[in-house]
């Protein structure tokens, strides 16, 4: 079983669309992988901000309200297949509290060509704050990028055995 873990900096917005859409898209997969997100600058135990819970339900049907923030450790690190973030502060941030960890940190969007839509390589803008339609962009990135992850790894997975 693989762990994946999505990183932001609260844990209430970008990493828990990440980990709730990556859960609906490898349900396909059960037992195969476990998902868990994090922020680099929060407390435990937060819920997601309401605008976040708001679109995961309206645009995927995921409900995501129980959901309770956790700051990143470097037990979940070491102990994560791979390690998802949504800016370069967060991949130098992982790798400041383990720099063995840079084989599998990577950034969302490396998931992505330069034919997608989604910039390869950009940072995924945080919407704390924000407006609705701001969070349906974000969500977007977030989604085609999720898709790919998912995909790829659910093949990785099917032929590994």
């Amino acid at each position: 079983m693989k762990k994946i873990l999505f990183v932001c900096t609260g844990n209430s917005c970008r990493s828990v669309m990440a980990e709730g859409l990556f859960k609906k898209m490898t349900a396909a997969a059960p037992g195969r992988f476990v998902t868990l997100s994090a922020g680099t600058s929060t407390i435990d135990g937060y819920p997601p901000t309401p605008e976040t819970v708001k679109v995961l339900k309206e645009e995927e049907d995921i409900d995501m309200s129980s959901h309770k923030s956790r700051r990143l450790t470097e037990a979940l690190i070491l102990d994560s297949d791979r390690i998802f973030v949504m800016e370069q502060v967060h991949r130098d941030w992982v790798l400041a509290m383990v720099p063995s960890a840079e084989k599998k940190v990577f950034l969302l969007t490396e998931t992505v060509s330069e034919d997608d839509y989604v910039k390869s390589r950009m940072d995924v803008p945080d919407p704390i704050r924000m407006s609705d339609d701001f969070y349906k962009n974000v969500f977007g990135v977030i989604r085609a990028c999720v898709k790919k992850i998912a995909d790829q790894l659910i093949r990785e997975e099917r032929s590994a055995g």
